[in-house]
């Protein structure tokens, strides 16, 4: 498997992705599409909540490192994120509280260790090891899911998943900006039902046009 180096979450900081024509999602961006984003007051897991201030760099961070590209796919992404984190408030599952699933896009366990194994094999500067998930293994799901649960990891997870566990049709259609693509990514790679809460948040995202 071909290593690569990521970027860094300060190595952002200095590009700002200068080469995005359609522009850099922004903390004003994610507040716009869900206002609970500005805050973590009432939180109901304090330590699990981001502001929408933390957690735009991070996000686009995922796009660069992951490769996804254009206005509407990272969009769809974004609205995953979303929905499944609660707007940010949560990264582990607590209802009905499934051991091991987690992060901003809630994997499940046997996809956080595909994750995990992709880090340790795939990049060289990610700081988990082979011999990190074998040991996090054998202690169980809660145990992997904390290797990838950190910040960097657990927002850019949604990314990841798009770009290694999704065909590329599933891509095609998200770059066209239909809600047949968005059904599809809802559908056939993230294996779960469309509902009208989460087309309403893809909505919500799609109207910005592009990221300011």
């Amino acid at each position: 498997m071909r290593t690569s180096t990521w970027v860094s979450a300060c190595a952002w900081a200095c590009m700002i992705s200068a080469a995005n024509s359609e522009g850099v999602i922004s903390a004003d961006n994610l507040i716009s599409i869900a206002p609970e984003t500005g805050s973590c007051d009432g939180a109901p897991f304090l330590s699990e909540c981001v502001t929408a201030v933390t957690a735009a760099p991070y996000i686009d961070l995922s796009f660069l490192n992951h490769g996804i590209k254009g206005f509407n796919t990272q969009a769809a992404v974004v609205a995953v994120m979303l929905f499944e984190s609660g707007n940010l408030k949560y990264n582990i599952n607590h209802y009905p509280g499934v051991p091991g699933q987690g992060t901003r896009n809630m994997q499940s366990p046997s996809f956080n260790l595909k994750y995990a194994t992709f880090l340790s094999t795939a990049c060289t500067n990610c700081g988990i090891s082979t011999a990190d998930v074998e040991r996090a293994t054998r202690e169980g799901p809660t145990a992997v899911l904390a290797l990838v649960n950190g910040m960097q990891f657990s927002i850019g997870s949604a990314a990841w998943f798009l770009k290694t566990q999704c065909e590329s049709s599933i891509m095609d259609g998200l770059a066209a900006g239909t809600e047949i693509g968005w059904t599809s990514y809802i559908e056939q790679c993230l294996g779960t039902t469309v509902t009208e809460e989460r087309t309403a948040g893809w909505n919500k995202v799609m109207s910005l046009g592009r990221w300011s």
